[in-house]
């Protein structure tokens, strides 16, 4: 009897402890808890920290975290303002900041990644096709583009062209997603921190053409330098053919000067050499006429002459001798 009567002890205590255990559970500094019966909630959330109570067997305790939590979204290829495809992974931190709200739509926080998944995809490719693609990779809108000191000499200003101007720039465009976003997950009882973009890359479709205009930037302004360069040649080559003109023509005045003189001088020495006496005028006009008969006659020469022409007169005085040589009558009497 009395063995029965312990047992019965024993099974007692052991479902009254079983039914004290039930009924006693913990809430963490970083968890806060939410009471479902029969998986409907009941209560307010339990947000402080300790040794808490609950009807053992028909109610369950739902852990929440309630620390800082992260997002890391997946890359996704979307189109900008500029027709632009580009790759953008963007990252976020948010919390729970109403329990009871986040249980009831979202039960998890698998739940509620994928949620977030879907409004702050959506809200970035909204943002990003609002914007061009230099308004969401920088910042800076007092930038100034750097030029090679190499390529441009002190005291000249190069023409190399300007930069796209910034509106926005990439934090204000996250300040919109965030805003935006903000607004659409606090119905989930979420509070969104902060969000930011961790990478952009081009598209790898339209790589290689970003690629090609950027190469073909650098082409015109290479072409530019080249043109200014072969501007700069024919100028130099324009004034040296003028300097070599200008000199030519300055040597060309200064011989026709001193030949006129020489001619003027030799025109004086020969007037007073045959001016001496009318043998010595005779004799200039003779030398005269033959020099003039190497310039006009050749073989086979035929000369229309009137009888009264100096030409014919010494002509007509001409005697062929005995080799053939015409000698005028004139020389042979001297």
């Amino acid at each position: 009897m009395n063995g029965i009567k312990l047992v019965t002890i024993l099974v007692v205590l052991g479902i009254g402890t079983y039914v004290l255990i039930s009924s006693i559970y913990t809430v963490s500094e970083v968890e806060q808890a939410i009471i479902t019966q029969f998986g409907e909630p009941v209560g307010a959330p339990v947000t402080a920290a300790g040794l808490k109570v609950k009807v053992p067997f028909i109610q369950e305790v739902n852990l929440i975290d309630k620390r800082v939590l992260e997002w890391d979204g997946n890359p996704s290829d979307m189109p900008t303002k500029d027709k632009l495809y580009v790759s953008v992974d963007l990252f976020a931190r948010w919390r729970i900041v109403d329990p009871l709200q986040y249980f009831l739509r979202l039960h998890d926080e698998r739940s509620a990644q994928s949620r977030l998944d879907d409004v702050l995809g959506s809200e970035t490719r909204n943002a990003v096709a609002k914007h061009e693609l230099i308004e969401i990779i920088r910042t800076t809108k007092d930038r100034v583009p750097l030029h090679d000191t190499l390529v441009i000499s002190p005291g000249r200003d190069l023409d190399l062209g300007s930069l796209v101007p910034i509106q926005k720039g990439r934090k204000l465009v996250e300040q919109e997603i965030f805003a935006e976003a903000t607004e659409k997950v606090r119905v989930f009882g979420i509070e969104l921190l902060d969000i930011r973009f961790k990478r952009i890359n081009y598209n790898e479709s339209v790589r290689p053409k970003i690629y090609e205009r950027m190469i073909s930037e650098r082409r015109q302004i290479a072409e530019r330098f080249l043109s200014e360069g072969n501007g700069e040649a024919a100028r130099i080559r324009g004034n040296r053919v003028r300097d070599l003109n200008k000199i030519q023509s300055e040597a060309y005045r200064q011989v026709e000067e001193v030949r006129g003189v020489a001619d003027a001088k030799a025109t004086e020495i020969y007037a007073k050499a045959y001016n001496q006496s009318p043998e010595a005028v005779e004799f200039y006009e003779f030398t005269r006429t033959m020099q003039s008969y190497k310039s006009i006659i050749s073989e086979n020469t035929t000369l229309v002459l009137s009888t009264g022409s100096d030409l014919f007169k010494f002509l007509r005085g001409m005697t062929p001798d005995g080799d053939g040589i015409t000698t005028p009558r004139s020389a042979e009497k001297k």
